[in-house]
This record gives C-alpha cells, sequence and structure tokens, in this order.
C-alpha cells in the first residue's frame, strides 16, 4: 500500500483544519437560536470567523490538536504492523508542519517527546471487517473536553438531582449531571457520546465510539432515541451556554449506545467533545492505501455564515447585555485593572507572556525570568513554527484554566501580574486574590486558536523551551487581542454565577421521566 501513508497524513490534515459540515451545521444553528448582543452571540460569531480562518490558512482549528486517536477496520489479511509504522510517519510528519501540537509527555519525567510519538502514542484501535476496503477514523480530541470526561457508578446520589438509580431514569440524571459539570471548562458548546454499560474501560471506549456518530444520524434503539431527544432539548435549559458564558445552546449533539454488563457493575460513561468536533473518516484502497471515499461530509461544501445576531454582536450594533469595550496597552496598573467589570471587552494591545502548568509550578519557588509587574499571562500552549531565526505562531487559543488554581492568587501576587487570560474561569481562591491584588480574569473563546494567533504580531522571546513547546514560556506581542472580563477585582464572578443558576435549573428536573 504505498499510498496509505500519505493516505493518513491528508486524513489528518483534513481533521485539524477543516470542521466536517454535520458540525458546522449544528454550530450555525446554535447561531440562529441566541439573542443578538449577547456573550453567547459574539462568542459563536468568533468560532464561526476561527473555523473559516482555520480553512483558509490551513493551519489547526483548535492549538490543543489532542490525543490522535485512530478507529480502524481493514479486511482479514492486512498487515496491521506495517499500517502502524506508516500511521506513526504521518504523526511525525503532520507534527514538523504545524498541522499537530506536540502533545505526547512521558507521564513520569514531564519531557515532551516533541513528535507526538511515544508509548500509548498515537492511540490506534483495530478491527477486521468482511469487507475489502480499510476504513480509517480519526478524533482529534484536546485535553480541555478531555479532562471534562466522566462516569458514573449506579446507583449514587447526584448533586442538583438526588438518586440516579440503575434504570433509564438513572442514565438520564448522570447525563444531565455530566453537562452540567462540564460548565464552560470543555468549550462549549459541546458534543457528548455516552456508553451505557461493559466495565469501566469498555464504557468509556463506548461513549467515545459515539462521538463518530453522524449529528444528524437516528439511534435505532428507540428507547436510546427517546433519551437523546430529552437530553438535548432540557440540557439546552440549563442556561450554560457557548463557553459557559450563559445562553441557550449548551449542548450541540448527544449520542447513547448500551451494552452488557456485570450484574455487579452499572457504569454509564460519558465523553465529552468541544465545538470543535474535530473527527473525520476515509475508505481506502485495500491494495493501494488510496483514499476512495471521505466518511463525512467535508466541511469544506457548507462554508460559515455567521447570522445576522452574531454579527450584530461582534459588531456592537445591535442591543443586549450590558458591555463596555475597553482598550487597554500592556503593562497593566491596579487603577486600571479595578475600574474593569464583569461583562467588559477588553482589547489588549502590548506584551504578554504565555503560561501554563510547568511554568505556573515553576515560578511558586523560583524567580520569574522577566520583570512581570503589570504583565499579562495568558493560559495557552500555541503550535510554534521556527521560520529560519523567528519562531511564527500557528494557533493560539487558551487553555482551561481551572488547572492553575492551586498556584494563581499566589503567583499573582508575588509577582505583580494584573491579568490573567483563560477559558472557563478559576475559583475562589483565585478570585480572593483578584480582590486583594487588583487583578483580573479575561476569558478568551476556547477552541479560537486561528482568532487569536491573528492577534499576535511577533515573538519576541521564549524561556523554558525545555518544558516542551506548549509549556514553554512564549514573549509574544499582540494588537488587539479580544477577551471579556469574566471575574474581576470587585469579587464578581460569571462563571459562579452561571454556576449557581445552571444548578437551580438542573433541581427542576430531578422527579423522573422515564418509568
Amino acid at each position: 500500500m504505498k499510498q496509505f501513508e500519505q493516505s493518513v497524513y491528508e486524513l489528518i490534515v483534513q481533521t485539524s483544519t477543516i470542521l466536517p459540515a454535520d458540525v458546522r451545521k449544528a454550530i450555525q444553528q446554535a447561531q440562529r437560536v441566541e439573542d443578538a448582543g449577547t456573550r453567547a452571540a459574539l462568542a459563536l460569531s468568533t468560532v464561526a470567523n476561527n473555523i473559516t480562518m482555520a480553512e483558509d490558512n490551513l493551519s489547526p482549528i483548535c492549538q490543543d490538536t489532542g490525543m490522535p486517536t485512530f478507529f480502524i477496520h481493514c479486511p482479514v489479511g492486512a498487515n496491521q504492523l506495517e499500517m502502524t509504522k506508516s500511521i506513526k510517519s504521518a504523526i511525525q510528519r503532520a507534527t514538523k508542519d504545524g498541522i499537530l501540537r506536540p502533545n505526547s509527555v512521558d507521564s513520569i519525567t514531564g519531557k515532551n517527546s516533541g513528535d507526538n510519538l511515544g508509548e500509548g502514542t498515537p492511540v490506534i484501535h483495530y478491527e477486521q471487517w468482511e469487507k475489502e476496503q480499510i476504513e480509517v477514523k480519526l478524533i482529534l480530541k484536546g485535553g480541555g473536553c478531555e479532562n471534562k470526561n466522566i462516569q458514573y457508578s449506579l446507583p449514587m446520589e447526584l448533586e442538583g438531582l438526588g438518586k440516579a438509580g440503575r434504570d433509564l431514569d438513572g442514565i438520564r440524571k448522570c447525563i444531565l449531571h455530566a453537562v452540567y459539570q462540564a460548565q464552560g471548562q470543555g468549550c462549549g458548546a459541546g458534543f457528548i457520546g455516552v456508553g451505557i454499560g461493559g466495565d469501566r474501560t469498555t464504557g468509556y471506549e463506548l461513549a467515545k465510539k459515539q462521538l463518530l456518530r453522524a449529528v444528524d444520524d437516528t439511534n435505532p434503539n428507540e428507547d436510546l432515541q427517546k433519551l437523546e431527544d430529552y437530553i438535548m432539548e432540557t440540557a439546552n435549559k440549563l442556561g450554560i451556554g457557548t463557553m459557559g458564558f450563559g445562553g441557550k445552546t449548551t449542548l450541540l449533539g448527544c449520542k447513547v449506545a448500551a451494552m452488557n454488563r456485570l450484574p455487579a457493575s452499572f457504569f454509564v460513561s460519558v465523553a465529552y467533545n468541544c465545538w470543535a468536533f474535530r473527527r473525520q473518516g476515509v475508505l481506502l484502497d485495500a491494495a493501494t492505501g488510496e483514499i476512495s471515499e471521505w466518511q463525512y461530509t467535508r466541511g469544506t461544501e457548507l462554508p460559515m455564515e455567521a447570522s445576522s445576531e452574531a454579527a450584530a454582536a461582534a459588531d456592537g450594533t445591535s442591543q443586549g447585555e450590558d458591555r463596555r469595550e475597553v482598550v487597554l496597552k500592556t503593562p497593566l496598573t491596579e487603577e486600571q485593572v479595578r475600574q474593569l467589570k464583569v461583562g467588559d471587552v477588553v482589547i489588549l494591545n502590548g506584551p504578554l507572556y504565555t503560561g501554563r502548568d510547568a511554568l505556573h509550578k515553576y515560578l511558586m519557588d523560583h524567580d520569574a525570568p522577566v520583570d512581570l509587574n503589570g504583565a499579562v499571562i495568558y493560559h495557552c500552549g500555541p503550535v510554534m513554527m521556527k521560520d529560519g531565526e523567528e519562531w511564527k505562531v500557528k494557533a493560539a487559543g487558551p487553555t482551561t484554566s481551572i488547572r492553575e488554581e492551586p498556584y494563581q492568587g499566589d503567583i499573582m501576587k508575588k509577582f505583580g501580574i494584573r491579568a490573567v487570560i483563560g477559558k472557563g474561569g478559576m475559583g475562589a481562591k483565585t478570585l480572593a486574590a483578584l480582590k486583594e491584588h487588583g487583578g483580573v480574569y479575561l476569558n478568551a473563546i476556547g477552541g479560537a486558536a486561528q482568532y487569536y494567533a491573528d492577534a499576535i504580531q511577533k515573538v519576541t522571546g521564549v524561556d523554558f523551551m525545555e518544558f516542551g513547546i506548549p509549556e514553554a514560556m512564549w514573549h509574544m506581542e499582540v494588537q488587539n487581542f479580544a477577551a471579556i472580563v469574566t471575574m474581576d477585582s470587585h469579587g464578581n464572578s460569571l462563571h459562579a454565577d452561571v454556576e449557581k443558576d445552571s444548578l437551580e435549573k438542573l433541581k427542576m428536573h430531578k422527579e423522573p421521566v422515564f418509568q
């Protein structure tokens, strides 16, 4: 199969850079539902722009290109060892070309392999079938949404919903709770796959396989189709909304399947996927390895068009939630930061620095390599490419901020940092530090890696390359970098408000629905 490696490479490029048509259709429907002038409409407009930019630039939709996971059906006699070699070679090439971010990290040493290869990376599932062709499907599921996967063991008590028993109604409660607990940390609005039964391992695998289904398909099991319909309707009444900003669209798709289990075990496994639902598949000629068919309608056949509501929200011509636009040049002063309030749109110009898990841990016990007084820290692990002696940014959206909750407030006070940019918000410890110190949390639009890369004018330096490209501290100059204040120095948190409100709405669905 001389063309197999090239076909897999083309599959990787397509999956990373161009959302399939069924996903785009779901996002466009969400745009039509949201009210003009709201944060949700603004976020969805940014999402739509980012999808188009990624397609035009042939660059990653989201900077976190996730754990490459392949599901392969092949005829009897196909050489799986040779296919695995070709897949790994294609992964290395895609990483070198900036289509994939180097994401494979040694779990003990923390060392990044640099080429997305390592023990267990990539993930490849083989299964034989009776057809003559080879089917290869790929999911690129980022860490932010992977962290919001959840598994329940029934019976159990669920916050807001009470007892979930070993029946269809207990399953219903688990799925609703799974959507609630994700909030804005998994780059909602999202998609979920649900696996009922199995053991802990096969349950999660079944859940992830549901993400391979088309968004608009029909479940062959009538009861499970009714459950999917119920979840779609009810989850979108919780008010969590896009990015956890509040709104009418929290879930874009729900797919459920069941398998047999042991009498003693009853697992409900939920695989959460962000709006950047990157999955694609191909049928290959078993003799040549050439692509004969794409498994999902390719996104180029359905261009993104911003709805009038979202477009109006983006240019500020519509009426909706109170929103003030503030243009600031970094570094920032305490006085500037204390004038900001939840809901303000902040446009940043000047230097900022990226910082993720490794940097935050390091700064707790060491000095910073640069003066961070008044600085802005961006929770971001970009995709970077070396162009001669200069670094170029290929993708640079925000990562989930809550992982830095143990460190953030202390680091801000220690170094005089005034603003943090990320997604999904942070907790009570950080909120208290913002109030005491005079700081602000800015929520960027999760997954919008091309939108934010476009705001980065140049890379002026880098520290801690030994941490790996995603975890290094990148020095960047930005122009017109937009984010929304969701936690301010006055003790206000949009994330806490939305979580509290959605919990009250979740409680309304405590009573049985499926008997």
